[in-house]
């Protein structure tokens, strides 16, 4: 039997310019939000990715349409994902999407929905 591989994907905005530590923040809040949600739903998914290392890449997309039509996949292929709305309390205006995680799950399907984006 083969081992499945697990992951999670954080695709962040380019176009909203957060300094390193608020875009770190705004990472952390979207793994976090979506390991939550899928420990909830799917407790087996997040124990096989809890148990292998908490896998996950950052990626990015330039604007809000493009981060929002991976949403629009994400629940087509029925994976768990966090949208992240900033409280305006720091660099940017309030309510600003600034960053979305797709997952955790199998590998090969947030491969799917984020192959085809950069490293940020």
């Amino acid at each position: 039997m083969q081992n499945k591989e697990y992951k999670q994907a954080i695709v962040v905005r380019t176009d909203i310019k957060m300094q390193k530590g608020k875009t770190a923040a705004q990472v952390a809040h979207a793994s976090l939000t979506a390991a939550e949600e899928i420990k909830g739903k799917r407790n087996e998914v997040f124990k096989n990715w809890w148990a292998n290392g908490q896998k996950k890449v950052v990626l990015k997309t330039s604007n809000l349409e493009k981060l929002l039509g991976l949403v629009k996949i994400a629940e087509k292929e029925d994976v768990i994902y966090s949208i992240i709305e900033d409280k305006g309390l720091t660099q940017i205006p309030p309510s600003t999407i600034t960053c979305i995680a797709i997952g955790p799950d199998e590998e090969f399907k947030i491969d799917r929905i984020t192959g085809n984006l950069k490293l940020l």
